[in-house]
């Protein structure tokens, strides 16, 4: 199979996990025998511009032009069977649609987030939960709020793009692949095309490494973010301290908006240590060291690519119960999962997990047993050539039906 993949990469200041499930993707492809290729932009590429340049970002998020001569050339010479579409934001734009349009390519796209119906892709503002923009065409909340990094002008043209290309999205697109049924359940109540939104978890890659004995520590792993549950840890990980602890240092490792507040509150402490960044190795390594993984998300995640990853190392989570958590953690067989946000529930989680190593063990080998069944690389590639070939099958259906939706849709902007 020949499969050209589209993705705008996100800025290498801060690790980025769909990045890694994009090059892990390419990769198990290739390694299949499958012909990969890459249409790319690298949003680093944006501080060498020139000032114009750098304005001129902006105003072609909602539609660039330019991407859709260059990648219809490319489909052109190229003839892939299939493109794969991850992320457009800000380089690319919907233009690639169009293009597979106009070449009669099926496309499909891996919905990582929640940018078809929230402007930002989180659907939280001010530190909670917010769905004003969902089912609505033209997400003027977003706009009113500064949902994008705090700015009104930094949101428009996010929204723009949503409002005027939705049609284009919901129509152009064979197949949107979703991360997590609790993705799915959402997006199809927003009103997103039920029957070309199919569910299929990321994989992980096996990490060669398992857990041995109980454990040495807990572990958080991530983006150190308020949304990441960092500051409700914290606080319990102190009410913990206060009464005695549970044995066992707890770790963070990672990188965000609140390091120096991480950095502080772990300074001088025996029950605390903060690692910074780790390696692809090194992050492998410290989830098989661990008794469990913490995930305290307050945000509905897609997916959850720690909690996979710590089931791959035979390691249990302990993770917020909504979004995809609560289909990733069977709660008492792989991990344990607390009420979202709540400190004494969190509380009671870590002390039980840390307090029976006999059980952390069990859910250790359950966690793994659920890995192989579902996010192993060997089930992953299934799953996405599946995918791939049911795409191809329903362009080729349409075409035999004298279907004129992909001239329609992409014959005039």
């Amino acid at each position: 199979m020949h499969v050209l993949v589209v993705h705008n990469r996100y800025s290498s200041a801060q690790p980025s996990g769909e990045n890694r499930v994009v090059d892990e993707e390419v990769g198990l492809l290739r390694a299949a025998g499958h012909q990969v290729e890459v249409f790319e932009r690298r949003s680093d590429d944006i501080a060498s511009r020139s000032l114009l340049g750098k304005v001129a970002v902006p105003l072609l998020v909602p539609w660039n032009p330019a991407v859709r001569a260059e990648f219809a050339a490319r489909l052109r010479t190229e003839r892939p069977d299939v493109v794969h579409v991850h992320n457009v934001f800000p380089l690319l734009s919907p233009a690639v649609l169009a293009a597979c349009a106009d070449a009669d390519v099926p496309a499909v796209a891996t919905l990582h987030n929640y940018t078809q119906i929230c402007p930002p892709g989180t659907l939280r503002r001010d530190g909670r939960l917010c769905t004003e923009c969902v089912g609505s065409a033209a997400p003027l909340p977003a706009v009113r709020h500064g949902c994008y990094r705090g700015s009104r002008l930094a949101t428009v043209p996010l929204a723009v793009s949503l409002s005027v290309n939705r049609r284009r999205w919901w129509s152009g697109v064979e197949r949107f692949f979703c991360i997590s049924a609790a993705q799915r359940d959402i997006l199809v109540r927003s009103g997103m095309p039920s029957e070309r939104l199919a569910v299929k978890h990321n994989f992980v890659p096996d990490p060669g490494v398992r857990r041995t004995g109980a454990g040495e520590q807990l572990l958080f792993l991530g983006r150190l973010a308020e949304a990441k549950g960092v500051r409700l840890l914290m606080a319990v990980w102190d009410e913990i301290a206060a009464d005695g602890g549970v044995g066992v240092p707890l770790v963070l490792a990672g990188a965000g908006p609140l390091e120096r507040e991480v950095t502080a509150w772990a300074a001088g402490r025996e029950d605390v240590r903060y690692v910074g960044l780790l390696d692809p190795e090194q992050c492998r390594q410290a989830v098989a060291r661990s008794v469990a993984v913490v995930a305290p998300s307050l945000a509905l995640e897609t997916f959850g690519l720690v909690v996979a990853e710590s089931m791959a190392a035979g390691v249990p989570a302990v993770a917020s119960g909504h979004g995809a958590f609560v289909e990733l953690v069977e709660d008492g067989v792989t991990g344990l999962l607390h009420r979202p946000g709540e400190r004494d529930s969190l509380a009671d989680c870590i002390r039980r997990i840390t307090a029976d190593p006999a059980l952390g063990r069990e859910m250790g080998l359950a966690a793994r047993r659920r890995y192989e069944q579902d996010f192993s690389p060997a089930v992953g590639l299934k799953r996405l050539v599946d995918e791939y070939r049911t795409a191809i099958a329903g362009r080729s259906a349409l075409a035999r039906g004298g279907d004129t939706r992909a001239s329609r849709d992409g014959g005039s902007r």
